[in-house]
């Protein structure tokens, strides 16, 4: 009986030995290969200006993160219903916060406003949506959730890149390396700059040296405000509001770009009745189908979209900001009990649309303003209620509809 615990024992052990063994040396090669990277990466760190004392500092002590590559999947504004998302956006206590925030800051609110022409909704809103005015910025450490990814070269060169510049960040000293903290992904600070966003529109507001976008509120909403304005922001123009379509419209009458007054034409009229703008034009919207609220928005939800490229994210900011200044939300219900289409259906829908030389986008499932409008192209062609959702009853006229002929 002891021969046999024994040699059991032995067997346990050597198997132990041995997936340990192939532990390290998988360790051991994936440091090996680490290190090689950074080998290849410290010439173009040297051209752009960072010294050798600054480098290995930053990566004194640094390995690649392994949790980190799961994130890249989990981008919640495109996986979730558009509705769950919005209401996340505003929930809780989001709004009320954002009152206190926007009001202990209101003096550098106002100047910041004035000097870039930029509506206050719009920079707390993008303050509020990304950390929480502040309350959280992420736990790591910038310089290695982009080597991570970089390493792994997801998305090609664009995080060698980041990575390059966010050294250029820790040289310039505008952070110490024990402050240089922020998402997965390397967005930094109160409103999440990514380094290249940083150092292309990032200010010295408080004019104390530095453009310190993590512990200086003002510096960093200035930058999303100069960030906004660089994008083409219009002042004067709302991102968007909700309207009420009156039943019965032919929706063809409504598509595409159009003054407000020509949308004021066909019955369209805002939800909280006030008058439409005397400027400007938009486009109608419904973020989740003929059955949901309909919005008109305006060139400045795009650049909005131009700080994360989702619509449900930028339509979080708006009507955050909105909120937080007075406004309600929205009026009509989400079609909550709606049935989704499922993520291989999504593929499918972009897939037939490009098929029929609708669509010229990613096949990812996403569906932003290119496959809206695609949908509803297809929608208009074939008798079917042109909202640029995409439903099952869309699916199934992809599926039997003929290529290139209108019904």
């Amino acid at each position: 009986m002891i021969d046999v615990l024994r040699r059991t024992l032995l067997r346990g052990l050597f198997g132990f030995l041995a997936v340990s063994t192939a532990a390290v040396g998988q360790a051991t090669a994936e440091t090996s290969d680490f290190n090689a990277f950074l080998a290849k990466l410290w010439p173009d760190a040297q051209a752009s200006g960072v010294t050798r004392e600054t480098f290995d500092t930053a990566f004194k002590g640094v390995t690649p993160d392994a949790s980190i590559i799961a994130q890249t999947k989990k981008q919640s504004e495109f996986v979730r219903p558009i509705w769950a998302y919005v209401d996340s956006a505003i929930g809780g206590t989001r709004v009320a916060r954002g009152r206190e925030a926007a009001n202990q800051w209101e003096s550098t609110v106002t100047a910041i406003e004035a000097r870039y022409g930029v509506d206050r909704r719009a920079f707390i809103g993008v303050w509020g949506m990304e950390t929480s005015y502040g309350s959280f910025f992420g736990n790591s450490y910038v310089i290695r959730s982009l080597a991570t990814l970089a390493f792994v070269r997801y998305r090609d060169d664009f995080f060698r890149n980041e990575l390059i510049i966010a050294l250029k960040i820790l040289q310039e000293g505008h952070v110490d390396r024990a402050d240089m903290k922020g998402s997965w992904a390397g967005a930094m600070g109160h409103t999440q700059f990514m380094p290249s966003s940083f150092q292309k529109y990032a200010v010295d507001h408080d004019r104390d040296g530095h453009k310190d976008i993590w512990s200086t509120v003002p510096d960093a909403l200035a930058s999303t405000a100069n960030y906004l304005k660089e994008h083409g922001w219009q002042n004067g123009l709302p991102w968007g509001f909700e309207v009420s379509v009156p039943g019965g419209l032919d929706l063809k009458q409504a598509l595409g770009r159009k003054t407000f007054a020509a949308f004021a034409a066909v019955g369209i009229k805002r939800a909280d009745g006030e008058a439409m703008p005397r400027r400007g034009e938009a486009t109608l919207y419904f973020p989740s189908g003929i059955r949901g609220p309909a919005l008109l928005i305006t060139d400045n939800f795009k650049v909005i979209k131009a700080y994360n490229s989702s619509d449900a994210y930028a339509m979080g900011v708006g009507l955050l900001g909105d909120m937080i200044y007075g406004g309600d939300s929205f009026i009509k219900a989400w079609p909550k009990k709606d049935p989704q289409l499922s993520k291989e259906q999504r593929f499918e829908v972009q897939k037939l649309l490009t098929r029929r030389g609708l669509y010229k986008g990613k096949i990812d499932g996403r569906f932003g303003e290119q496959s809206r409008e695609s949908i509803t192209q297809f929608q208009a062609q074939n008798n079917l209620t042109p909202d640029g959702y995409p439903n099952a009853e869309l699916l199934a006229k992809l599926k039997t509809a003929p290529s290139g002929i209108s019904r």
